[in-house]
C-alpha cells in the first residue's frame, strides 16, 4: 500500500497550487512530544516536515479529511505551545500545531485551511474537479447496470428492466434503470411510488440463480397514524412473491427498531401491516438510526485517540456500542441471506428512506450470497450499484467540503459497511480477492475529495454535475495498482455462500484502521506481504524445475535418436517439486 500511496502523491503533486507556509511551527505529537518543523497548506493537502530529526518526521493529510479547525489561545497567551491551531479529522485524528504569536503566520494558515478544506462553504470547486490524471482504465465504466442485471439473468419471465426513471421523474434518488415485476406496468409504478417514502418503490437488487428468490429494496410505506393502504402497493409485493415459485411467502425486513418504526407513523410513515399484505411476515432488525451511530463513533474516537487506557480498554470499548452496532448490521444481513438461500424465500428490505441501513443490509447480504461481489471488480460494482446508484447521501453523511461540522445529517453509515466487510474477511481469509489495504484506500478517499466517486448524493446529481466527464473515478486508480490490493490467499469459489458468525465473541475492533495513527499500536507486517514473497519464490523455483524438465526431455529425445551409440546414453534425472 505504501508504494500505491507514493505513486498517488507523485501524480497529484503537479496539480497542487502553492499555499501558505510557516517555517517555525511545532506539531504537538501526542505520542512523541513536540516536533519543530515547517507547515504548508496547499489547495489539496496539509504537509508538515520536521527540521531536527533524521530521518525527518512527516505528516501528510488531504484537506478533505478535515472536519473542523479551531484556534487555540490569543495573541497574549503565555506558556509554551499555548497559541496555535487544532485540526479535528474525520479519520479519528486530532492534529495540534503551535505557532509563535509574534510570527503572525497562524492567520494565513488558518485562512487557507478554512478556504481549501471547505470549498463548498466558500463557493469553490472540490479538488476532484481539478484532478485530471489519466489512467489505463476508466473507472466510471466499471458498472453497467444492463450488464450486471444480465449477469443475474435479468430480464426473465418474471422481471423486466424499465426506463421509466431515465429522467429521474419517478424518483430523483433512484437510478435511471430499474428492475420491476413483469406484470406491473409503468403507469402502476407511479401509483406505488406515491405510497412509498420519497417515491422509492420496491425494486430488485439481486436474484438467486436457482430458486429465483429475490432481494428487493425500497423505503417505508406512507401508512401514517390512520393506517392508510394502497391496493397497488399490496399487489406489487404480491407480484414479487409470485415471481418465486418455490415459496408462497415473503419476508419484509424493516431495519429499524420497532419503536422507531411506530414513531414514524406520526410523520406519515410506518411499516407494512401483515393484515394488508397477505402471506407477508414483518421482521424488525433493531438497527439504530444515523444519530445513534454518529454518537457511537464519537465515543470510539475518544477511546482510541490519542491515548488508549489499557486498564479499562475492554469496558471503554463496550461503552461505545460500536461493535454491538456492527453485530446487529451483520446479523441482519445474515438473516436476509439465509431466508433467500436456505428458505428459498423472497425478501423486501427497507428502513425509513431506504438509503442508509437498507444499503448496508442489501449489499452485505449480496456479498454473503454471491462470490462475484467478493472479487475486486465485483466489489466495485456492488458499491456503485447498491450505494451510489441507489442514492446513499454521501455528500450529507460525509460533509464533503462543508464547514458545518455539527450537521445532524452526518453519520458513519458507509464506514460501518466497510467495517462489516472487514469482519467478514477476518472470518473468511481466503474468500475475498481484496485485502485490508483495498478497504482502507476506499475509506481514505471517501473523505479526500480527490476522486469524484463518492461526491454528491444521487445518480441524478452526479449526472447533472458531469462527474464522469469532469472527475476521475477511484476505481481508475485502484485498477491500475491491483497488485497492491490483491489478497494472495484468495481462492475463487464462485457459488460458495458465506455464513459469518454475527456474535460479539467473533467480532473485533479494526485496529489496523482505527488505531493506525498510534505508533505504539501499529500491527505487525501483514502476513499477506510475506505470503506474496513466498509465492513469488515458489513461482521462480517452479520455473526452474520446468526448465530442467524440458532439458531432460530434450536430452532423452536426443538419446533415443542415437540409441545405437552406447556413449550417448544418459542417466535419467529425477526431480522432486
Amino acid at each position: 500500500m505504501e508504494i500505491a500511496l507514493l505513486i498517488l502523491r507523485r501524480i497529484v503533486q503537479p496539480l497542487i497550487r502553492p499555499g501558505s507556509t510557516s517555517k517555525d511551527v511545532t506539531y504537538i505529537c501526542p505520542f512523541t512530544g513536540a516536533v519543530r518543523g515547517t507547515m504548508t497548506v496547499t489547495n489539496y493537502r496539509l504537509y508538515f516536515k520536521s527540521m531536527e530529526r533524521d530521518p525527518p518526521f512527516v505528516l501528510d493529510a488531504s484537506l478533505g479529511v478535515i472536519n473542523r479547525v479551531e484556534k487555540i489561545g490569543g495573541a497574549s497567551s503565555r506558556g509554551e505551545n499555548s497559541y496555535g491551531l487544532e485540526i479535528v479529522c474525520k479519520d479519528v485524528r486530532n492534529l495540534r500545531f503551535a505557532h509563535k504569536p509574534e510570527g503572525r503566520t497562524r492567520r494565513s494558515i488558518f485562512e487557507n485551511l478554512m478556504r481549501y478544506a471547505f470549498p463548498v462553504s466558500n463557493n469553490l470547486p472540490l479538488f476532484a474537479f481539478e484532478y485530471r490524471e489519466v489512467f489505463p482504465e476508466n473507472g466510471w465504466k466499471v458498472y453497467d447496470p444492463i450488464l450486471e442485471y444480465r449477469r443475474q439473468g435479468i430480464p426473465n419471465e418474471s422481471w423486466r428492466i424499465t426506463k421509466i426513471n431515465e429522467r429521474y421523474e419517478l424518483c430523483d434518488t433512484y437510478p435511471a434503470i430499474l428492475v420491476v415485476p413483469v406484470n406491473i406496468p409503468d403507469e402502476e409504478l407511479k401509483r406505488v411510488a406515491s405510497f412509498r417514502s420519497r417515491g422509492r418503490i420496491p425494486v430488485l437488487s439481486w436474484i438467486h440463480p436457482e430458486s429465483q428468490a429475490t432481494i428487493t429494496r425500497c423505503s417505508q410505506p406512507m401508512v401514517g397514524v390512520s393506517g392508510k393502504r394502497s391496493k397497488e402497493d399490496e399487489k406489487y409485493l404480491q407480484s414479487i412473491m409470485d415471481s418465486n415459485a418455490q415459496s408462497h411467502k415473503i419476508f419484509i425486513f424493516d431495519a429499524r427498531p420497532s419503536v422507531n418504526a411506530v414513531a414514524n407513523k406520526a410523520k406519515g410513515g410506518g411499516y407494512e401491516s401483515e393484515d394488508a399484505y397477505q402471506n407477508a411476515e414483518l421482521v424488525f432488525l433493531d438497527i439504530h438510526n444515523i444519530h445513534v451511530m454518529r454518537e457511537s463513533l464519537r465515543k470510539l474516537k475518544e477511546i482510541v485517540y490519542p491515548n488508549i487506557e489499557e486498564t479499562h480498554w475492554l469496558s471503554n470499548l463496550e461503552s461505545t456500542h460500536w461493535l454491538e452496532h456492527i453485530k446487529l448490521i451483520l446479523a441482519g444481513a445474515l438473516r436476509i441471506a439465509d431466508k433467500v438461500e436456505s428458505g428459498k424465500t423472497s425478501v423486501v428490505v427497507h428502513c425509513s428512506d431506504g438509503w442508509d441501513r437498507t444499503a448496508q443490509l442489501t449489499s452485505l447480504s449480496m456479498l454473503i450470497l454471491d462470490g462475484y461481489y467478493r472479487t475486486i471488480r465485483g466489489f466495485e460494482v456492488l458499491v456503485e450499484k447498491e450505494w451510489l446508484s441507489f442514492g446513499h447521501r454521501f455528500q450529507l453523511r460525509v460533509g464533503h467540503g462543508d464547514k458545518n461540522h455539527a450537521d445532524a445529517d452526518r453519520s458513519p453509515v458507509f464506514l460501518q459497511f466497510i467495517d462489516c466487510v472487514w469482519q467478514m474477511t477476518r472470518q473468511f481469509p481466503t474468500a475475498f480477492e481484496f485485502n485490508d489495504c483495498f478497504l482502507m484506500i476506499i475509506l481514505d478517499h471517501l473523505y479526500s475529495c480527490l476522486f469524484g466517486t463518492f461526491l454528491c448524493g444521487s445518480e441524478q446529481q452526479r449526472v447533472k454535475e458531469g462527474l464522469p466527464k469532469k472527475t476521475v473515478s477511484l476505481w481508475s486508480y485502484i485498477n491500475s495498482q491491483l497488485e497492491d490490493f490483491t489478497n494472495p490467499l484468495y481462492v475463487c469459489y464462485a457459488n460458495h455462500v458465506l455464513y459469518p458468525v454475527a456474535s460479539m465473541r467473533h467480532l473485533e475492533l479494526w485496529v489496523g484502521y482505527y488505531i493506525r495513527w498510534n505508533p505504539r499500536m501499529k500491527p505487525q507486517e501483514p502476513v499477506h506481504s510475506r505470503y506474496k514473497e513466498l509465492l513469488a519464490k515458489r513461482a521462480e523455483l517452479q520455473k526452474k524445475v520446468e526448465e530442467l524438465q524440458r532439458e531432460i526431455t530434450n536430452r532423452s529425445t536426443s538419446s533415443s535418436d542415437r540409441a545405437g551409440s552406447p556413449a550417448q546414453c544418459v542417466t535419467p534425472v529425477q526431480t522432486v517439486v
